[in-house]
């Protein structure tokens, strides 16, 4: 039930949505194809090349797969289930309509317009965020409708005697996290991990500092295809710095 966690489910729900609707569009499902949104001269647009992502078909599969009809009742498959869908939440608000003219000389006497994803990577910066301001949440009854839902922390401006309801963008947990740092049950420490000196050895070794070592490493090179039919290459060698967490 860690923030750690939450980030998981919301990244990995992201990811599968954004994966399908983009094969949909790219031809590679035999169930799906392009957007067929309301709204859109979608065909108008497959005349043209081009092709809608399937954001429809992916959500409803992923929330099948994932069987969110049958809601557990305990906090933390609440928790599981939110943050599955604050990561298709995510994948959704970066949905954009792009549009392409058509005509004599670049003129938009002719618009085409087609449904398009943000870039994965903007989602996950994106969910990098919401993973910083996480939200820790526990169970509560809802007087006025019967049954329980989750709650945290007041927030600036909320009146009431009620408990702050998480917001659909909002990651949540239920368990402050352990240290990572060392060898637990939860992690097998950062001891001996290789890092990047320039980007994240100081984080990741928690500052114990690192260790920095020479290696000799062979690869492949000067590949060729010879006939028939197999690639034939040489073995070269080159000196690699690695660096490494410290005990």
């Amino acid at each position: 039930g860690f923030k750690e966690t939450a980030f998981l489910y919301a990244v990995s729900s992201a990811a599968l949505t954004h994966s399908l609707a983009r094969a949909c569009s790219a031809g590679r499902m035999e169930r799906c194809t392009c957007d067929d949104s309301p709204g859109l001269e979608n065909r108008k647009a497959w005349q043209w090349g081009v092709c809608g992502d399937n954001l429809k078909y992916s959500t409803k599969f992923l929330k099948k797969f994932l069987g969110q009809k049958r809601i557990g009742k305990d906090l933390r498959a609440k928790v599981d289930i939110h943050n599955t869908n604050v990561g298709i939440k995510a994948v959704k608000n970066g949905l954009k309509t792009t549009c392409k003219c058509h005509g004599v000389s670049g003129s938009c006497a002719v618009r085409t317009c087609w449904k398009q994803l943000s870039p994965f990577h903007e989602i996950g910066r994106l969910l990098k965020l919401r993973y910083d301001d996480a939200v820790k949440v526990f169970s509560t009854t809802n007087d006025a409708v019967g049954h329980s839902e989750l709650a945290g922390p007041h927030r600036h401006g909320h009146s009431g005697k009620q408990p702050a309801l998480p917001r659909p963008t909002d990651l949540v947990y239920v368990e402050d996290s352990p240290s990572f740092c060392r060898p637990s049950k939860y992690s097998l420490g950062t001891a001996g991990r290789t890092c990047s000196r320039e980007g994240n050895c100081d984080s990741m070794c928690c500052g114990r500092g690192y260790n920095t070592q020479s290696r000799l490493v062979t690869f492949s090179c000067h590949c060729q295809v010879q006939w028939c039919c197999y690639v034939e290459c040489q073995q070269c060698m080159q000196e690699e710095v690695v660096y490494s967490c410290k005990q």
